[in-house]
């Protein structure tokens, strides 16, 4: 009896309105049903066949409609699961710890999620003994500098970009990679790369996005932004760009990344841009000195500076892509970006709505809207990881550098 009302449990926090679930009752069923089959052997075996089905199909973890039963096989002490959903861990209201089916050594957590979600989590054994889920084979890399992997929970209806997809049978651009600037005003050196459109030798000038976290943004794992440009002008979305990608890491030793100190609206990294770097980018390359043609664009602290680079100086930066910033680290930026004096400019937004920032997000938002910004804003329904922010660069680009 209560094997039975444990297995039921974990169906009560279902939402059975105009959704099916009978598939994912009657299969956590199955695993009911055997869970208290007398025989140890026959048991073990129907359960291993019941495991097996589903991982030959791809379902682990099990989704049906918005639910999710993330399940772990294995002898341990305590499972949970942490990620996007829970802050990873900073969320105490979210129930992450799963459950041991009785008389096996599955363990399971169920919950719910937007049907168009797609989250970052790994397996937590023991309480802190962090693994990726060995039966998921989506992955998202994430983390300064590349990082590590994380699990990745698909819902129904997530879908990814399609400018994501690298294609063959396009014309592809040039990158000029790990070029130094000796920077008098920092003081250190700095690398950066450029992305040139392909038959850029033979066009006039073209406009450029200055994208700090550069290294992040050019790693297929992360970002994966070289590809998405490539897509974008060849199917003629966007206009012919120069993209300079910014790496805050040391030159010398890449394991010193700096991006904290030069992201927090520091106003010498800003120096920095206006006074070394623009003015070396256009001597070398054919981009249009013109600040409507100029864009900035981060992620985090990065979107903070972004926000930040474009409204301190509209006269440098005419364009700005924004994502998941962390204006809650500099809560001035709101006072700069209020400022009615300032020129109008383009402006795309966007933010995660699962712990990330839509809360200070939605109220610039609204201080765009008061002012004279051409402005676009998206939320989705993700966390703050390069699996939502590599799904959303050819949006910005659109929004900044469309054709329409």
């Amino acid at each position: 009896m209560k094997t039975r009302l444990l297995i039921c449990l974990l169906f009560i926090s279902l939402k059975s309105v105009g959704q099916d679930y009978s598939s994912f009752k009657n299969t956590i069923s199955q695993l009911r049903q055997y869970s208290i089959i007398s025989d140890s052997a026959q048991r073990a075996s129907e359960i291993e066949k019941w495991f097996a089905a589903l991982r030959k199909q791809n379902q682990i973890p099990f989704v049906v409609e918005d639910s999710v039963a993330f399940l772990y096989q294995g002898e341990a002490k305590s499972v949970s699961w942490s990620g996007d959903f829970n802050g990873w861990g900073y969320d105490k209201a979210f129930q992450n710890k799963g459950v041991q089916i009785p008389n096996t050594n599955i363990w399971m957590l169920k919950s719910a999620f937007p049907k168009d979600a797609r989250l970052d989590y790994k397996i937590v054994l023991n309480g802190s003994d962090y693994i990726l889920d060995p039966e998921n084979p989506y992955q998202q890399w994430s983390g300064v500098g590349g990082g590590s992997p994380n699990s990745e929970l698909r819902m129904p209806l997530w879908k990814e970009s399609p400018e994501q997809i690298t294609h063959n049978d396009i014309s592809h651009g040039t990158l000029k990679h790990d070029i130094l600037i000796n920077s008098k005003i920092l003081g250190y050196q700095v690398t950066y790369n450029v992305y040139l459109p392909y038959g850029y030798e033979k066009m006039d000038k073209i406009p450029a996005v200055y994208v700090t976290d550069g290294y992040e943004y050019l790693l297929p794992q992360l970002g994966n932004m070289v590809t998405v440009l490539d897509n974008l002008i060849a199917e003629k979305k966007i206009k012919p760009i120069a993209a300079v990608f910014i790496d805050h890491r040391e030159p010398v030793n890449r394991s010193n990344n700096k991006r904290m100190q030069e992201l927090a609206m520091n106003n010498a990294y800003l120096d920095f841009f206006i006074k070394e770097l623009i003015p070396q980018i256009e001597k070398n390359y054919p981009v249009i000195p013109d600040p409507s043609q100029r864009a900035i664009m981060g992620t985090s602290m990065g979107g903070l500076t972004s926000t930040y680079f474009a409204f301190a100086r509209p006269d440098v930066f005419g364009m700005a892509g924004i994502q998941s910033p962390a204006f809650w680290t500099k809560p001035q930026i709101y006072q700069l970006c209020s400022n009615p004096a300032n020129p109008k400019m383009k402006v795309s937004m966007t933010s995660g709505l699962i712990n990330d920032t839509s809360k200070e997000s939605r109220k610039m938002k609204d201080i765009l809207a008061a002012s004279s910004c051409e402005y676009h804003y998206r939320e989705v329904n993700e966390g703050h990881s390069w699996g939502n922010w590599r799904n959303l660069i050819a949006d910005i680009l659109i929004d900044l550098f469309g054709t329409k």
